[in-house]
């Protein structure tokens, strides 16, 4: 299950997951957090992971977990099974999930109240869905522990500026908000415990649409788009893609560019975007047109503010840097119990590791003779789209042989 659905927090949003998360919010109250008496500030620091913000947090006492902030998410979800026994439950409920795809239903606990601690924070009534089985991978897609994700409860009474230069969120709340010298306020709507966004996109034809977009810090892709190929065709320039995997099978589709997205004030050109072929893995139960992702958001200094239905923007160091998606063709995880081993999961068809042979379960033992264990995933990702043309020495196994081969990466959109 893990080799077919890891991949999908990079790309996608995970179909079923949502069915349940939305599910499952019709029986949460008030949940939030709010800071600590006599405090009018808290700073958080955070991890950028493969484009995932991974902050440390306490359960009743235990810690600290690995969790990702998700604005993607409606209740608080905690991936890792094994927290059943060791977070001193008081009291669930076992709730059993269908409709999530052709197999059989799937099993999840509906939690009490937990004590959820954030330093210098404080949760009221704030409640979790726990997995019985771990669908996602999230831990190995990450290459480090994961153990659940927390959304809307974070956001919903606290003004949450998250500043990717030094990797800190700053928590006040929204009456106490510092607002950019240099910026710009763009309006949102919260809508199913999920905020969301009016932008307007250029395409390279130049048709222009005005989309309603999730604002979704869990979608590591820039943008992406929804029913484009079915009412307009598919672009002029793309390559085909596969954009995940769903509980209900892969997620097909292609990956081009727009021309320009602009969200307020702010304009963002050229910027690489996924067109699902098959919508079936993107309904909800708000209407929308698509998600923006990491990918453009990391762009800017951003500050949420749901009290008061906005977004702030600061762009920041990277937003003019182009955007580019990986050379190689290879998707990978860490395995081990590390996570220090890579092991490939996919080889895209055509691309220039289909051409030199490397298949699913090959593992990269090195590149260009630095062992992979002693890089981070993120420097993997970051070399495999660094530069068109550009060779690497990759040592593998493969059937249980080493081999060295020349991987020559590509630029393919």
């Amino acid at each position: 299950m893990f080799n077919r659905l890891f991949h999908i927090i990079k790309h996608y949003r995970f179909a079923g997951l949502l069915i349940l998360l939305c599910y499952c919010s019709l029986l949460a109250n008030a949940q939030y957090f709010d800071l600590e008496a006599g405090r009018k500030r808290v700073n958080i620091p955070f991890r950028d992971v493969r484009d995932m913000v991974v902050i440390k947090l306490y359960i009743n006492g235990k810690g600290p977990f690995n969790f990702i902030l998700d604005t993607g998410v409606g209740l608080m979800l905690i991936t890792d099974p094994k927290l059943v026994d060791s977070i001193n439950i008081s009291n669930k409920r076992t709730l059993k999930i269908s409709g999530l795809g052709q197999g059989a239903a799937y099993e999840a606990y509906a939690t009490s109240a937990l004590k959820v601690d954030i330093p210098g924070l404080v949760s009221y009534d704030v409640a979790a869905t726990i997995l019985k089985t771990d669908h996602f991978g999230l831990s190995n897609f990450a290459g480090m522990p994961i153990h659940g994700l927390l959304g809307y409860e974070f956001f919903n009474n606290l003004a949450v500026k998250i500043d990717f230069s030094d990797s800190t969120i700053s928590v006040t709340r929204p009456k106490d908000i510092h607002i950019f010298s240099k910026g710009s306020k763009v309006p949102i709507s919260i809508e199913d415990r999920k905020p969301y966004i009016q932008a307007k996109i250029t395409f390279p034809n130049g048709t222009k649409t005005t989309d309603k977009l999730i604002i979704d810090i869990g979608a590591g892709h820039p943008l992406l788009l929804e029913n484009i190929i079915k009412n307009q065709g598919l672009p002029q320039k793309f390559i085909a893609a596969n954009l995940g995997v769903g509980l209900t099978g892969p997620i097909e589709g292609v990956l081009s560019r727009v021309k320009e997205i602009d969200i307020g004030k702010e304009k963002i050109k050229n910027v690489i975007t996924s067109f699902p072929i098959d919508g079936k893995e993107t309904k909800e139960f708000i209407k929308r047109d698509g998600n923006l992702g990491m990918g453009i958001l990391k762009r800017f200094t951003i500050v949420f503010d749901y009290a008061d239905s906005a977004l702030y923007l600061k762009p920041a160091a990277l937003m003019n840097a182009p955007f580019e998606h990986d050379m190689s063709g290879i998707e990978y995880y860490g395995g081990g119990s590390d996570f220090n081993r890579i092991i490939i999961s996919r080889v895209e068809p055509g691309s220039p590791a289909d051409a030199i042979g490397l298949e699913k379960d090959d593992e990269i033992v090195s590149i260009n003779f630095k062992p992979v264990s002693e890089m981070t995933l993120d420097q993997i990702d970051e070399i495999f789209k660094s530069q068109n043309d550009r060779s690497l020495m990759l040592e593998i196994v493969h059937d249980k042989k080493f081999d060295r081969v020349i991987l020559t990466l590509k630029r393919r959109v």
